[in-house]
């Protein structure tokens, strides 16, 4: 399903950043899941709740990704602070050692 690709794409680090406007989506799912129900109560086929369910179930990914996403960036960010950090003080440590030799 395209869904599934755009949240493979949005799970990289450089997509974290938008899973939750990617929640935005979930709104155009629910819109097209309503769609769907007030067709079938109008009298078209009710193979439209098929439809209905996948958008629902595509709706819910969204909306469940978002928050998640900002967990993992949160994550992510963290993780790279701290290698930032030890790469700093490894440097620190190798240039002082390096001065204070005669």
């Amino acid at each position: 399903m395209p869904t599934n690709i755009l949240l493979a794409k949005l799970r990289t680090r450089r997509g974290l950043k938008w899973g939750v406007p990617a929640m935005g989506l979930a709104l155009v799912y629910l819109f097209a899941a309503a769609t769907c129900v007030t067709l079938v109560e109008r009298g078209w086929s009710p193979w439209l709740y098929l439809v209905f369910a996948i958008c629902l179930w595509n709706a819910l990914k969204f909306l469940l990704f978002g928050p998640i996403s900002a967990i993992l960036l949160i994550r992510a960010r963290i993780t790279e602070r701290r290698a930032r950090r030890r790469d700093l003080r490894a440097e620190r440590l190798s240039g002082a050692v390096a001065v204070s030799r005669p």
